[in-house]
């Protein structure tokens, strides 16, 4: 039960990331297309990882009802006891060698589409340990058939296969972990930079009146993480922003100086069109 509430909290936090980017609604006709299409495609990826993790832990509880209906043959007397033995322990063998592709498929999942998630990636380490433990557990009554003589070829080759998937597994995991975490640092990267019209000329990032036009001092940019930075001080009473950001995913007010904040409401929207800010000032 822990483990289906663990990985419901995962669930839980891929949804409420899903309904964060569904909430703004962009003006501009143009760039309102180019956002629900961003939008639609990552609602198909979270719809995808949340079936994939409810038929992972669909089958992590058939594969308990399984122990449980060989742990009363087990200690029964019936004629047919070896049977159902045989039957449930082939059923476990089936459905932990289909647990096994799943999370395979849910690590390509995460992988490969747009939605990072470092919670969903530890629910897969944990349910690579559920899947490691419960191949322990299948010891046992495979020792319990051998003394009766009774072999499944197919229990066999899936103990086997599990040894060997599941270190790979973890690997792939360590692996894609690393990956992830870059991915998600870059993506979650941006620059900004405010100047007076001269200071932007000389750095060649306003060039002829147009913006990040040709080669510009990239380093001239302040570098910020877009989920901590929410608030850029302009320190001028005067400003314009030059580069495009939908409008509904900031603010531009005075402090007690009169001088202008900008402040983010929604990152993914307002970084969504540029990954660079550009603020002209005086």
């Amino acid at each position: 039960m822990k483990k289906l509430l663990f990985v419901a909290m995962c669930l839980m936090a891929v949804v409420a990331c899903k309904q964060e980017v569904q909430q703004p609604v962009v003006p501009d006709g143009g760039q309102n297309d180019s956002l629900q299409r961003i939008i639609e495609q990552k609602d198909n990826e979270i719809n995808d990882l949340v079936g994939t993790l409810y038929e992972i832990q669909e089958g992590f509880r058939e594969i308990n009802e399984a122990e449980k209906r060989v742990s009363v043959a087990k200690s029964g007397e019936r004629a047919d006891q070896a049977q159902q033995i045989r039957e449930n322990i082939q059923f476990i063998a089936d459905r932990m060698a289909k647990n096994r592709e799943l999370i395979q498929k849910l690590q390509k999942q995460l992988s490969e589409g747009t939605v990072k998630s470092d919670q969903l990636q530890k629910t897969i380490e944990g349910l690579m340990e559920q899947l490691e433990s419960k191949n322990l557990e299948l010891q046992q009554p495979r020792a319990d058939l051998d003394a009766k003589d009774i072999h499944i070829s197919a229990l066999d080759e899936t103990i086997a296969d599990l040894n060997t998937d599941v270190k790979q597994l973890k690997e792939e995991s360590s692996q894609k972990s690393e990956v992830i975490s870059d991915q998600d640092a870059q993506l979650n990267t941006a620059w900004y930079v405010f100047g007076t019209k001269k200071e932007l000329k000389d750095q060649g990032i306003l060039i002829d009146n147009k913006v990040l036009q040709g080669n510009f001092n990239k380093n001239y940019f302040t570098k910020i993480d877009i989920r901590n930075t929410k608030e850029v001080k302009l320190y001028s009473k005067s400003v314009r922003m030059l580069t495009m950001h939908p409008s509904s995913s900031y603010t531009l007010t005075q402090d007690s100086n009169k001088q202008y904040v900008l402040r983010i409401t929604n990152p993914q929207i307002f970084w969504s069109t540029s990954k660079y800010l550009v603020v002209l000032v005086k």
